[in-house]
């Protein structure tokens, strides 16, 4: 999950909520506002949702490279 700043400068901040023995319960995004106390220290993490999706589109382009390596590395694992 990625910090992404909206165009009205709104942070939307990934939260993950577990439970007392560490087990996920879910995740979602919590949004700043500009003069929020966190929203300085999350601001230079932030994507715009530009950026974001063009992240998205480079790895499903790049995503069949990605996988032959993953696969690659799997099997010299099952080999050891």
């Amino acid at each position: 999950m990625y910090v992404i700043r909206l165009a009205d400068g709104t942070l939307r901040v990934p939260q993950s909520l577990t439970s007392e023995d560490g087990r996920l319960i879910g995740n979602a995004y919590l949004e700043l506002e500009p003069g929020h106390p966190d929203y300085a220290r999350w601001l230079p993490e932030a994507l715009t949702e530009e950026e974001l999706a063009e992240r998205q589109r480079r790895w499903q382009a790049e995503n069949d490279d990605l996988e032959r390596e993953f696969l690659a590395f799997k099997a010299d694992q099952d080999e050891a």
